[in-house]
């Protein structure tokens, strides 16, 4: 069992910028800058540097090869709910690499499912000689 330590990202880590958003919308989109973009650099951030090296280890598009975590939020239409959305995306992301996997013991096959291996093996190589040429 894994356990969970709260982590708080500092507000002025965050850098949100107001964007127009995509798509449709009428002249709501072409006049309010109601998306948010999220940029959050890793390197720079308060976070303890085991969980700087798991953000950057991530094999997640939103983070770039400079280590800056960036989020797009376009999904509501007035920006203060974008930006609510692009901090728990964040909180997320960051959330996920908090939890240690559970480490994995080897264990051994059992006595029975190796002889089954081995029957069904046999079974596969019979089917295959009965696929050659029969000699008259």
């Amino acid at each position: 069992m894994s356990i969970i330590y709260p982590i708080s990202v500092h507000e002025c880590e965050v850098e949100l910028t107001g964007i127009r958003a995509q798509g449709s919308g009428g002249q709501n989109v072409n006049k309010v800058s109601s998306a948010v973009h999220l940029r959050f650099d890793i390197h720079a951030s308060s976070l303890p540097d085991y969980l700087k090296q798991r953000l950057l280890r991530l094999k997640d598009q939103r983070i770039s090869k400079g280590g800056v975590v960036i989020i797009k939020a376009q999904a509501y239409r007035t920006q203060e709910k974008n930006k609510n959305d692009a901090m728990q995306r964040l909180h997320e992301i960051i959330a996920s690499v908090v939890a240690l996997p559970p480490v994995r013991r080897p264990t051994k096959p059992t006595r029975r499912s190796q002889n089954k291996r081995l029957e069904k093996k046999n079974m596969h190589g019979q089917i295959k000689v009965m696929r050659g040429k029969t000699v008259h």
